[in-house]
């Protein structure tokens, strides 16, 4: 069991549940969040004055799958997260964890099962 964790901008976000979709991966939790890499911020003007934003707004997802479904579901997020054909500086990043338990606390099933 892996626990995927992708950064993405926030207008890619129903392109990558769409494609989440069709690889069949289904659970996914999303959250609004901030930070900066390559970008280093934005520069706007605010009452005639320049301001330096750091952070900028991104999603997190987080999506729990079996070891089968991670190399679909890393494709799907690449697939639908990337701007244009190459991609541009800020499409954002995934992380793959291992993830040693998932319980289901309905249930109680653990492991492969509760996923």
């Amino acid at each position: 069991m892996k626990l995927i964790v992708a950064i993405i901008q926030p207008n890619k976000l129903e392109h990558v549940k769409a494609a989440l979709t069709e690889v069949e991966v289904f659970r996914l939790t999303v959250m609004d969040c901030q930070g900066f890499g390559r970008q280093k911020g934005q520069t706007e003007v605010y009452r005639g004055h320049e301001i330096t934003v750091n952070l900028l707004r991104k999603v997190q997802l987080q999506i729990a799958v079996n070891d089968d479904f991670v190399q679909p579901t890393v494709d799907a997020i690449i697939k639908a997260g990337r701007t244009g054909e190459k991609g541009e500086i800020g499409d954002g990043k995934i992380f793959i964890l291992p993830m040693d338990d998932c319980i289901r606390i309905r249930t109680g099933e653990r492991g492969d099962e509760a996923v």
